[in-house]
């Protein structure tokens, strides 16, 4: 009884392990974009990545925001344009990343980086 007993604790931590693993919301996904406009002028981002693909997101009206759009891993350059300024931003880009831009009722751009799996 003690065998049967101790069969069934390894095999219920076993199925917990495994159930736990699986819950990563993303696994090895290129790394997406997306624009949350709440400024009072069209927003546009313009995404070239270290491998020289171009990814737009293009016309974002005020009170909306974009779909995301994903793009190659890497070393990436956002070119954000609200009012004819255009904002630049550098950053390394690994995948299971979005990036989140956030422009404000000032017409102030904040942009924020976030692991998908946390």
């Amino acid at each position: 009884m003690k065998t049967v007993k101790t069969l069934l604790m390894l095999t219920m931590l076993g199925v917990f392990t495994i159930s736990a693993n699986s819950c990563a919301e993303c696994k090895n996904e290129s790394p997406r974009a997306k624009i949350t406009n709440n400024g009072t002028a069209t927003a546009s981002v313009q995404i070239k990545t270290s491998g020289g693909n171009t990814v737009n997101i293009n016309n974002v009206d005020p009170g909306t925001s974009s779909a995301y759009s994903g793009y190659a891993a890497g070393i990436t350059t956002f070119t954000i344009s609200v009012s004819n300024l255009d904002y630049v931003e550098v950053v390394v880009m690994s995948d299971c990343y979005e990036y989140d831009i956030a422009i404000d009722a000032n017409n102030t751009i904040t942009t924020t980086a976030t692991d998908r799996n946390d």
